[in-house]
């Protein structure tokens, strides 16, 4: 799933690997999926991107554009982005295959939902992307203590945990329940404390932790728990997650919890992340 460390790294590699090159060929929905969302028909989207070529590769939140003059190509959550040396070695079933003029590839296959949404901009408007394009990212200088402050502080997300800030309502876009696990470990917070009861020397250790690690997770090619463009997993080691619960804490060694809560699972350290105020 595209969370913000993987949608940077996958925006980098599109602009080393297809940017620039000429649009040969386009199969569009050769393995149809009711939930891949798009605008108008996906059979459509061969019409403005064969001959064309994409200029610029970037990403916004958990989103992934590619620009083409004023035509843009926009994957959500959900979608599988994958390039290969050749159009042969591309999968069989995906929704979307760009075969380029050297015979490389791009497809794009849905898991359970997502979106592949090709447009002019100006001509097509969704609330994740335009919220995405418009808030402060903490890779960014402007997502700094002082707006971090007065993002937790504001009175309607008082009652909320702090998975439920960090990772709904697109508070922080790109921030979701994957990489949620990790930064609150690493803050020593528990996933279930209340937003109301966080002392300032909390919230800024967690604004810190939030840069800090999403940062890192970048850097390292995005989390384990996740592919590339190329389908390699990222470089970071996850320490809450399904591929390392077995392990303990590597902190302290405690056994790691996994719970259901709010839709998702979260993973946590008993020891480490004291459950003050937990509901």
């Amino acid at each position: 799933m595209l969370e913000l460390p993987e949608a940077k790294v996958i925006a980098m590699q599109l602009k080393e690997t297809v940017c620039g090159k000429h649009i040969q060929d386009v199969t569009m929905n050769a393995s149809p999926h009711k939930f891949a969302f798009c605008v108008g028909e996906l059979e459509n989207y061969s019409g403005f991107l064969l001959g064309n070529r994409f200029d610029d590769a970037l990403s916004y939140g958990g989103m992934v554009e590619l620009r083409a003059g004023n035509d843009r190509l926009v994957f959500g959550d959900g979608v599988n982005l994958r390039f290969h040396q050749t159009s042969e070695q591309a999968p069989t079933k995906h929704q979307m295959l760009i075969v380029f003029a050297d015979n490389t590839a791009l497809s794009a296959s849905v898991q359970m939902y997502g979106g592949l949404w090709g447009f002019r901009e100006g001509e097509f408007q969704n609330p994740y992307r335009e919220v995405a394009m418009i808030k402060p990212s903490p890779l960014s200088p402007i997502f700094d203590e002082a707006y971090f402050t007065t993002m937790i502080s504001d009175e309607s997300v008082q009652k909320l945990s702090l998975k439920a800030f960090l990772a709904t309502e697109q508070r922080i876009p790109g921030l979701g329940n994957g990489v949620l696990q990790d930064i609150l470990w690493a803050a020593k917070l528990h996933p279930k404390r209340k937003v109301a009861t966080m002392m300032k020397e909390e919230t800024t250790r967690l604004h810190q932790t939030v840069c800090d690690l999403l940062q890192q997770m970048v850097s390292l090619g995005g989390c384990d728990t996740e592919k590339d463009l190329f389908g390699h997993p990222g470089r970071y080691i996850s320490r809450m997650s399904k591929l390392h619960i077995n392990e303990g804490c590597s902190v302290c060694a405690t056994s790691i919890c996994k719970e259901s809560y709010m839709g998702g699972s979260i993973y946590y350290c008993p020891e480490c992340q004291v459950p003050e105020a937990a509901v």
